[in-house]
């Protein structure tokens, strides 16, 4: 773990001491040298379930996959920005490297984390360099309040979550993850013990987002540039699910009586913000809500406690982080060519560009959960497990799933398909590089379609 931190790190004297003319290369080569080192995470076994790599981190099954799908996102960052950046002075071009680095470096402790007090310091300390992204870069002036809705609601929602937090470690002294037992001893008759319970899972709810605590998301994906819409919707939402399923366990049996409200949330969420999508002008804020429907099937399937809901959350995490990036690396290759995000004014870009047209056909039917990409199996294994424990949730989960459906082939149908507007007169051709970006995006999906055990490990 340490180890590629250390290596994660290396990348900002990299990016303060390389010349411009090798800058963007050398540091997309070493952060893909430093991602290509964790895959051995993926297909190690521990007789322990983890492997401690110091006092405060290690890895687990369960954590490993998130980590992974850290690193490989930053190299991707770098690479889409990199016409974004190209403008820029030479001092801005720099220190955005750096703010990407610190924010994987942030990430990979918060994910790696044996202790839970580390793991909330991580999870806050990421929103600095998040927020330096988008308020800094963003391409609008409604970055600052997109901005301030980021850090409130974040903000608002850790502060029950810390003083739950040090109280159970005033109580027991160690907020280990390693060890098995409770951190206490929760009765379900006393009021304080369940609004404990509301204030641990709360944080995580409102960084997932659940439908309801959601409304920072779509500002903060429309105004943040395209690294920071990538790492928002690949990574930072993990944050959330990855502290349900660290949390869930130790808060039984409260969970089984408090659980209910918000799995009914969730799932009328799914339905509801897939709705929104389908009336959603802008192609940011489309995948923006987009995430929220995927998630909020994801937060139902963890709050369940069971192992399939578990293992089919696992795989839409990964599925969704890979997917979601790769919908917001083609976007921004649209927007820096037609300078609109307005889907009305630049659709039928197909017959422009053909190749990306065929990208833009394969991130949609990811999105929208084709068999055999892995967002397919996600759901049919969320869909088992909530049904098993409810018969009625498959009416929401099936309306969820067309309604994801109809909005998929919408997006692309509306970008891809149709007229050119008359105002498009010249467009730049598409470049190497964001070939290669959408093959990077790409490959790991096809990896899991061919080995999906690598990310359900935690299950044997």
């Amino acid at each position: 773990m340490l180890k590629i931190i250390i290596m994660t790190l290396l990348v900002i004297p990299t990016a303060w001491l390389s010349s411009m003319r090798w800058l963007w290369t050398l540091v997309t080569a070493q952060s893909i040298t430093a991602s290509v080192y964790t895959f051995t995470w993926l297909h190690s076994t521990w007789s322990t379930g983890w492997r401690i790599t110091s006092i405060y981190t290690g890895v687990d099954s369960i954590s490993a996959p998130l980590l992974v799908l850290t690193t490989w996102l930053l190299p991707l960052m770098i690479l889409a920005s990199r016409w974004h950046m190209f403008t820029a002075p030479e001092t801005h071009q720099r220190m955005y490297i750096t703010l990407l680095t610190l924010l994987q470096a942030m990430l990979l402790a918060a994910f790696g984390a044996s202790e839970l007090l580390l793991f909330y310091i991580m999870f806050e300390a990421t929103l600095i360099p998040t927020l330096f992204i988008i308020t800094r870069w963003g391409n609008q002036k409604e970055r600052l309040g997109a901005g301030n809705y980021f850090l409130f609601y974040t903000l608002s929602g850790s502060l029950p979550l810390l003083v739950a937090l040090i109280g159970a470690h005033v109580d027991l002294g160690t907020m280990t993850l390693v060890a098995p037992q409770q951190y206490v001893t929760l009765r379900p008759d006393l009021l304080w013990m369940k609004m404990w319970w509301v204030a641990c899972l709360f944080a995580f709810l409102v960084k997932l987002p659940l439908y309801g605590f959601h409304l920072w998301l779509p500002k903060a994906h429309v105004e943040a540039p395209v690294a920071g819409s990538m790492i928002l919707a690949g990574v930072l939402l993990k944050l959330g699910s990855f502290g349900i399923m660290r949390m869930m366990p130790k808060l039984e049996p409260l969970s089984d009586d408090l659980n209910y409200p918000f799995i009914v949330l969730a799932l009328w969420g799914v339905i509801m913000a897939g709705s929104t999508c389908m009336r959603q002008p802008d192609v940011k804020s489309m995948i923006a809500y987009s995430s929220v429907s995927h998630m909020g099937l994801v937060a139902a399937s963890l709050l369940i406690q069971t192992t399939w809901g578990n293992t089919g959350a696992m795989i839409m995490m990964i599925a969704h982080g890979l997917t979601s990036s790769f919908l917001f690396a083609a976007a921004n290759t649209n927007y820096e060519r037609t300078h609109t995000r307005t889907m009305l004014l630049a659709r039928g870009l197909q017959s422009l560009l053909p190749l990306m047209g065929a990208w833009w056909f394969f991130a949609c039917l990811a999105n929208l959960g084709l068999p055999p990409y892995p967002t397919f199996m996600a759901e049919l294994v969320m869909f088992a497990a909530l049904y098993k424990w409810a018969d009625l949730t498959l009416i929401m989960t099936g309306w969820g799933a067309i309604i994801t459906v109809a909005y998929s082939l919408f997006l692309f149908l509306l970008t891809q398909r149709g007229p050119v507007p008359k105002h498009i007169i010249n467009m730049p051709p598409t470049q190497t590089r964001e070939h290669l970006l959408m093959v990077l995006h790409l490959m790991p999906l096809v990896l899991l379609i061919a080995k999906p055990h690598l990310i359900m490990a935690f299950t044997i």
